[in-house]
């Protein structure tokens, strides 16, 4: 990936936030929504966005569109994500975002059929 197109892609807060709670495992559409509190298309365009930049990956689990982080991460995106994580003081939604993550994923663990497997299968709550 390009550095300029990398640092575009990471102008927009909404993005970061994504790629950040991503950085934690994977997570449906669904997910995405209640954690930032935007609507399906907003998440979706984001997502698309990030798709297209060859960030991330979507993977179809029934009716659930599950994105995760290429593997492995591009090694640029990796060290501006923990350097922007590492600065939480001046973003308060990093550590907000992950832990409602993980309060999402608790709930979705007690009703396994509202959620892919995938999902919470790599989580602390599988």
């Amino acid at each position: 990936m390009e550095l300029d197109k990398l640092y575009k892609c990471l102008s927009d807060i909404q993005r970061i936030r994504i790629l950040n709670l991503l950085m934690q495992g994977a997570l449906c559409v669904c997910h995405f929504q209640e954690i930032l509190d935007e609507s399906q298309v907003k998440v979706s365009k984001q997502l698309q966005y990030l798709k297209r930049m060859g960030l991330v990956s979507a993977q179809r689990e029934g009716m659930w569109m599950v994105y995760s982080l290429i593997n492995p991460s591009h090694p640029l995106l990796v060290a501006n994500l923990n350097a922007l994580v590492a600065l939480k003081e001046f973003h308060p939604y990093f550590t907000e975002d992950i832990n409602k993550r993980e309060i999402i994923l608790k709930r979705f663990t007690e009703n396994k059929a509202e959620c892919p497997k995938v999902v919470y299968q790599n989580s602390d709550c599988g």
